[in-house]
């Protein structure tokens, strides 16, 4: 009987992380298909719709920026 419910428990562990790592890789890639994380060209793109030509480096210093406070 003590052994039985060790197993019982030890399958329920499994499962349960098994369920859980999926769910939470699925969550995962849909919040990043919904959000994607910016790149230079989206950058660019801002600088463009605010009426300003961009320098390479001013597009470095706001990635560096950015990646920084993450």
């Amino acid at each position: 009987m003590g052994l039985q419910s060790v197993l019982f428990t030890l399958v329920g562990i499994v499962i349960g992380a098994i369920l859980g790592f999926y769910f939470t890789k699925k969550r995962f890639e849909k919040e990043l298909k919904e959000n994607p994380p910016i790149n230079e060209k989206m950058i660019r793109a801002m600088f463009l719709q605010m009426g300003r030509k961009p320098s390479e480096a001013q597009i470095r210093q706001i990635m560096k920026s950015i990646n920084s406070n993450r």
